[in-house]
């Protein structure tokens, strides 16, 4: 399903509640990110929202994980949970799918890879939180599968700013294309 940029998706990943309330005390945080989807959609590029959640019981989650094991103890980001839902400000439409992955990266346990194979996208447009999570993990997996990829990097979020600064203007570029969403949404109208 090619749409009028070519075989391109947005992928919206882990702007869900719970990860989304780390960043609220700073104002307009989420103003890139909504700009992206919006533009997305004005110009039928399909959005994709990937979130992070697990089973009741936590059935993915390995002992010897430290990422994950934790939540096998404490509780919490299973798919029913408040927390898991993708935040309010940038709502799915009916049209677009919302992944779950088990992971780090948008691709792990997911069926990322089965959607964007019968949409016949080569194109990912990513944006995230974290920059040193799921968009590093899923820039690196996008590239080794052959994936054209673009970073939109002031609708990337990290708890260190450093480690963002440094991804996106260091490590990205190498295997993708580092833009703000300013730039993005204006590459796709060139008379505006």
């Amino acid at each position: 399903m090619k749409n009028s940029n070519g075989n391109t998706a947005l992928l919206v990943m882990d702007l869900q509640n719970g990860i989304v309330s780390r960043y609220a005390e700073k104002k307009d945080i989420l103003l890139p990110f909504q700009k992206a989807v919006e533009a997305a959609r004005q110009n039928d590029i399909p959005v994709i929202f990937v979130r992070v959640a697990f089973s009741e019981g936590y059935p993915e989650n390995n002992p010897r994980n430290k990422m994950f094991s934790a939540l096998s103890k404490s509780g919490g980001m299973t798919v029913i949970e408040p927390g898991t839902q993708i935040h309010e400000s940038l709502q799915p439409q009916p049209n677009e799918p919302i992944v779950t992955k088990y992971r780090v990266s948008a691709f792990a346990g997911s069926n990322l890879e089965v959607i964007l194979r019968s949409m016949e996208i080569d194109t990912l447009i990513l944006c995230g939180i974290s920059t040193s999570g799921v968009v590093l993990s899923t820039l690196r997996e996008a590239a080794d599968k052959d994936y054209a990829i673009r970073v939109l990097s002031d609708a990337c979020l990290d708890g260190d700013p450093e480690v963002h600064r440094v991804l996106t203007e260091k490590v990205f570029p190498r295997q993708a294309e580092v833009m703000t969403a300013d730039d993005w949404v204006n590459s796709m109208n060139p008379e505006a």
